[in-house]
């Protein structure tokens, strides 16, 4: 059994990798791949640098305002006149496919067959 020979990496390589971690988004096993590291070797440098490396990296955490009462309102009416516009129109397309569907005025055929447009 061969051993493998270890192998040292500067530190700002290390930094770099923690960095990459941190700003990519991508996850620390991804990134070690990508890199030809275990990923084992990537979370100990995350351990050991992630405090320090990373606080320059991050986007400042911001949260959406939430939306005044007055917003939500407006919304919610927008939202009530589209739903009862849409249930107009359905009922106007359900009316004229039963129209298209009946028999021609003046069949005469019994009203309880099922009649089929060929």
């Amino acid at each position: 059994m061969e051993r493998r020979q270890r192998r040292i990496f500067p530190e700002a390589f290390k930094r770099e990798a923690v960095d990459r971690v941190a700003s990519s988004g991508l996850s620390p096993g991804r990134v070690a791949a990508e890199l030809g590291l275990h990923e084992t070797v990537l979370r100990r440098w995350i351990m050991q640098f992630g405090t320090q490396a990373t606080e320059l990296a991050r986007p400042p955490h911001t949260q959406a305002p939430a939306p005044s009462p007055s917003d939500r309102a407006a919304e919610n009416a927008r939202l009530l006149s589209d739903n009862e516009r849409l249930r107009m129109e359905r009922d106007i397309l359900k009316k004229a496919a039963l129209m298209l569907a009946s028999p021609p005025f003046g069949s005469e055929r019994p009203p309880d067959e099922v009649w089929v447009r060929r």
